[in-house]
C-alpha cells in the first residue's frame, strides 16, 4: 500500500548526527557549523571535566553517609554540557535527576544539588532563579511541566524555549506520550531531549521499544526528529540550538535523542554487573566524551597545558567547596514533612509526626 493522498510528514535519519569522530578528528558532516568562537571551545571543555569531577565527588559524598542516594551522569557529560550551553539564560529547562551536566552548565553550586540529594531540601536550592525547574525523580512527568511552560511563554508572546530532559526509559511512560502529543497539537516551543544511555535501570533498550529509534517516535506526533551522538558536545550543541532555534520562531517542538552511555550504576544503589557484561562497558568507556574532545582541541590547537591546568584547578577548588558544605550540614528539620502539607497541620498528620518522633527517639 502506497502513501494516503495528503498524508506526509517528517524523516528521521538513523545515523546520528557527529562532527567529531571517537578519535577526535572532524567528521565529514556539513550541515552542522564547528565553527564556535574559542573560548566557548574551551567553556565547553572545562564544563565537561567540571562536571565528571563533581559527579566523582557526589559519588564520594553518598558512599561516606552524606548524602541519601545520588544519580551519577559519568560518561553523559558532552551530552548534558553541549544541549545545555547553547540555550538563552531566559529559557527554562526541566530536568530529571541526573543532569548535574546541565545544573553545572546553569551555574547552579553544587551542594544546592547536594542538599537535595541529601534530603534537606526539596529539589535544591536556586533552581528557579537560573530558569531551571527542581529535579525530578518521578519518571516522565517533568515532561508536561516543560510543555506547559511553554504554552504558557507562548500565551504570553514570549521568546523563550523551554528543554525536557529525560531517559530512554520515560519515553515508555504514559506521561511523556501525552507531553509529546500536547506539544505538538499546540505548537509548543519546546524541545525533547532524550538521553539514550542504553539501560533504563536493568532493562536495555531493545525492551523498551520495538521503533528503529527513539527520534523516530517523533513521527507519529508530526514533529521533526534527530539522533545526535550524545558523545559529541560540538554535536549536541548544534542539533539543540537548531531546535531551540525553530521552537523560538513559531516550528513548534522537535524530539532530539542523544545516543550515549551511563558508565557507572542507575544510582548509588544500582549493582550492574547484575544486568551488563563488563565488554560492553569497557567498549563504551572508549568512546568516553572528555578524552575525545580534549584530543579534538589538540587537533585544532585550542587545547594547552595551561587550559589543562586551569580547569584541574578549578575542579578542585569546587569539588573541596562541595565536600565542606556537604559534610556534617545539618539535618533536616523533620516537621516540614507534616507542615507543609496544608495550611494548618491536621490532627492524622499531627498524629504521624507524634509517631515519627517517638520512633526516632527510640534509635538514639
Amino acid at each position: 500500500m502506497g502513501q494516503l493522498p495528503g498524508i506526509t510528514g517528517p524523516q528521521v535519519a538513523l545515523e546520528p548526527v557527529q562532527l567529531i569522530a571517537p578519535d577526535g578528528a572532524p567528521t565529514a558532516e556539513n550541515r552542522y557549523s564547528r565553527d564556535l568562537p574559542e573560548e566557548t571551545l574551551c567553556w565547553l571543555y572545562e564544563l565537561m571535566v567540571l562536571t565528571r569531577e563533581l559527579d566523582t565527588e557526589l559519588v564520594n559524598l553518598q558512599r561516606q553517609g552524606e548524602l541519601g542516594l545520588y544519580a551519577s551522569c559519568r560518561g553523559q557529560e558532552a551530552a548534558q554540557v553541549g544541549a545545555a550551553a547553547c540555550l538563552r539564560k531566559s529559557d527554562w529547562l526541566f530536568p530529571q535527576y541526573r543532569e548535574l551536566g546541565v545544573f553545572v552548565t546553569r551555574g547552579i553550586p553544587p551542594w544546592h544539588l547536594a542538599a537535595a540529594w541529601r534530603g534537606t531540601w526539596n529539589g535544591g536550592l536556586e533552581f528557579t532563579e537560573k530558569n531551571c525547574a527542581p529535579i525530578s525523580i518521578p519518571i516522565g512527568t517533568q515532561t508536561l511541566h516543560a510543555v506547559g511552560a511553554a504554552m504558557a511563554a507562548q500565551r504570553l508572546a514570549e521568546d523563550s524555549v523551554t528543554v525536557a530532559f529525560t531517559g530512554d526509559g520515560a519515553t515508555s511512560e504514559g506521561d511523556v506520550h501525552e507531553a509529546l502529543n500536547f506539544a505538538a497539537v499546540f505548537t509548543a516551543p519546546c524541545v525533547f531531549y532524550v538521553q539514550n544511555n542504553q539501560w533504563a535501570i536493568s532493562v536495555p533498550l531493545r525492551k523498551q521499544t520495538a521503533a528503529v529509534s527513539l527520534a523516530h517516535k517523533a513521527i507519529g506526533y508530526g514533529m521533526p526528529g534527530i539522533r545526535v551522538d550524545g558523545n559529541d558536545p560540538l554535536a549536541c550543541y548544534a542539533v539543540t540550538a537548531e531546535a531551540a532555534d525553530r521552537a523560538r520562531h513559531g516550528g513548534g517542538p522537535s524530539l532530539i535523542e542523544a545516543v550515549t552511555y551511563r558508565l557507572g550504576p542507575h544510582t548509588t544503589s544500582d549493582d550492574p554487573t547484575r544486568y551488563r557484561s563488563d565488554a560492553e562497558v569497557d567498549q563504551w568507556a572508549s568512546l568516553d566524551p572528555i578524552p575525545r574532545y580534549r584530543t579534538y582541541l589538540r587537533n585544532i590547537g585550542v587545547w594547552s597545558q595551561r587550559l589543562e591546568d586551569r580547569v584541574d584547578a578549578r575542579a578542585k577548588r569546587v569539588r573541596s567547596e562541595l565536600r565542606d558544605a556537604t559534610v556534617g550540614a545539618a539535618d533536616a528539620d523533620i516537621d516540614e514533612v507534616f507542615t507543609s502539607v496544608y495550611a494548618d497541620i491536621t490532627s492524622d498528620l499531627q498524629q504521624q509526626r507524634a509517631a515519627l518522633r517517638a520512633e526516632l527517639g527510640r534509635g538514639r
